[in-house]
């Protein structure tokens, strides 16, 4: 899932005393952007492209209603937009948002109501150099079409498990993939971001230049530096993967429990191995269903690693060997629902396991009956996060994240649940907060609970950035200053 959150880099707090009043922006902005800019597409309410690249996004959540759509062809494209957004009088009150893939799920994490939008998707070109082996990939890009450019080179990239899922955001988040347990996370293999600052400066961030922004952006989004227009990601050989699904009944759910808790300890015996446990509730399915999505970047067929896992009777299964291309395009999440989403991170014990899954059912339980919902989706999500996550990125220099406080292979708790109007989302909202708070009392109880939330999975109710400890957050707010570089015009 992307996550191009709300920005707030340009100080506009610091621009509005010498602003126009608020009738002379608006949509006086929207046109200044399409004048100052000749090379920027922008899109109005009335535009056919306006309203697809609206139901573009998978969400109903994100899908907003901005004064226009602001679409650069480049990163000067870029620098002609931000430079108008902080330098044109009729910009200084217009708030904005920046999209790459419009990968996350809820309101104003990648889209804007009133104001203006800076779609990217135009900007999706992967380039690759062999002699570096690095590819350099533009922020809308998705991840499919990144992983199609590389196969003919026999190279892919650590990048989404779905080749819908875009660039920009799922790096920025961190971006927990197939290969973490190999490589680390996704924002562990950038070489280098090619960034645009409120200034209109284009700078390069690596670990020779500006090596303080290059490590906030890996996993502390971009919202408070800049815009990231180019990712140059080392590329890692491409070899078949092994896997796929297995769907059990409820009744195995203790079965997995003992598989899961098993493979969390020993993650670390077994690189190449990637687990998703999800329990999964759908109106059309009638009950909680388990399904598990099991992948080996080995290409090794039913590994040792996995026996716990495939002794388990399974109802039916879809294993397969085939290219990372070929499995990401069979991965992918329900359209046109209002998602609400809660993640958090507890250690690997087995009374926290039947805790939240216990709650899941009695989500379930209390939807259905309270709600007049027709086909709500409900899901929880269960994932292995070790210790050799956060070592793999040590060779590039590591990251923002705060998982270095992790003495402890733990799991990854994700609660999600999609319905149908905007009305149900702020009930859903409501409930999802109170069991995700239960959730962490309960662990904090039995002295399971770690402060790390993933960042790509929080909820818009969540603080993930604090999440990530007080001395990373001062490096954030330090690289903040630093970089948020306004010109304001004269008054």
């Amino acid at each position: 899932m992307s996550v191009s959150v709300y920005l707030v880099f340009l100080g506009l707090s610091v621009a509005l005393s010498q602003a126009q009043s608020w009738q002379n922006s608006n949509v006086t902005c929207c046109e200044a952007l399409r004048v100052d800019g000749a090379q920027q597409h922008v899109y109005y309410p009335n535009d056919t492209m306006y309203q697809e690249r609206t139901e573009s996004y998978f969400s109903n959540s994100a899908k907003l209603h901005p004064y226009c759509i602001v679409q650069p062809e480049s990163t000067q494209g870029v620098v002609a937009t931000v430079n108008t957004l902080v330098k044109n009088p009729s910009c200084l009150q217009t708030q904005f948002s920046v999209r790459s893939g419009g990968g996350m799920a809820w309101a104003l994490s990648n889209n804007i109501n009133n104001g203006v939008t800076i779609d990217l998707g135009l900007m999706n070109t992967t380039t690759f150099n062999e002699t570096t082996r690095i590819a350099s990939i533009q922020p809308g890009a998705l991840w499919g079409s990144v992983y199609q450019k590389l196969q003919p080179y026999g190279y892919t990239a650590v990048g989404g498990r779905s080749g819908g899922v875009g660039v920009g955001g799922y790096i920025l988040g961190g971006g927990n993939s197939f290969f973490t347990n190999r490589y680390g996370f996704a924002a562990d293999n950038v070489k280098n971001f090619e960034i645009v600052l409120a200034s209109g400066e284009i700078v390069n961030a690596n670990l020779e230049q500006n090596s303080d922004l290059y490590l906030v952006l890996k996993g502390g989004s971009g919202s408070n530096y800049g815009i990231v227009t180019r990712f140059d990601l080392y590329a890692i050989e491409s070899r078949e993967l092994w896997g796929g699904i297995a769907v059990y009944d409820q009744a195995t759910t203790e079965q997995q429990i003992d598989a899961h808790l098993a493979w969390t300890d020993d993650l670390s015996e077994y690189p190449p191995g990637s687990t998703v446990l999800a329990f999964k509730y759908s109106k059309n399915w009638g009950n909680i269903t388990i399904v598990n999505f099991y992948q080996d970047t080995s290409g090794a067929v039913a590994a040792p690693a996995f026996k716990k896992w495939l002794d388990i009777p399974a109802r039916n299964t879809s294993y397969k060997t085939g290219s990372h291309l070929a499995v990401s395009e069979g991965i992918g999440l329900p359209l046109d629902y209002y998602n609400v989403w809660f993640v958090t991170t507890v250690r690997n014990d087995r009374r926290i396991y039947k805790k939240v899954v216990d709650l899941h059912k009695r989500l379930v339980t209390e939807w259905s009956a309270e709600s007049s919902d027709p086909d709500f989706l409900a899901e929880l999500n269960i994932q292995a996060i070790s210790t050799n996550f956060y070592q793999h990125g040590l060779a590039h220099g590591g990251n923002i994240m705060g998982l270095e406080r992790l003495t402890e292979n733990a799991v990854l708790i994700l609660f999600t649940a999609a319905v149908r109007s905007a009305e149900l989302e702020a009930k859903m909202t409501e409930k999802i907060k109170a069991y995700g708070a239960e959730i962490e009392a309960f662990a904090a109880s039995v002295d399971g609970l770690f402060e790390w939330k993933h960042l790509n999975y929080a909820g818009s109710f969540q603080d993930p950035l604090s999440s990530y400890g007080a001395a990373n957050v001062a490096k954030m707010r330090a690289a903040s200053v630093r970089f948020q570089k306004l010109v304001l015009p004269k008054p």
